[in-house]
């Protein structure tokens, strides 16, 4: 389960995006956040990758 959150961020010549993926623990009702700086090229792969 993901929830996908994508934010543009601009720095100089670059272009990066902010990725915050939602997945629930195994075993209890608790959710883990995972967030990461990257290329928006890069942005459905590591969406997909578990």
């Amino acid at each position: 389960m993901a929830k996908k959150a994508v934010a543009s961020l601009q720095t100089g010549s670059k272009k990066l995006t902010k990725v915050i993926k939602m997945t629930k623990k195994d075993g209890s009702n608790s959710y883990t956040f995972s967030e990461s700086i990257i290329s928006p090229d890069l942005a459905n792969e590591w969406f997909n990758k578990k």
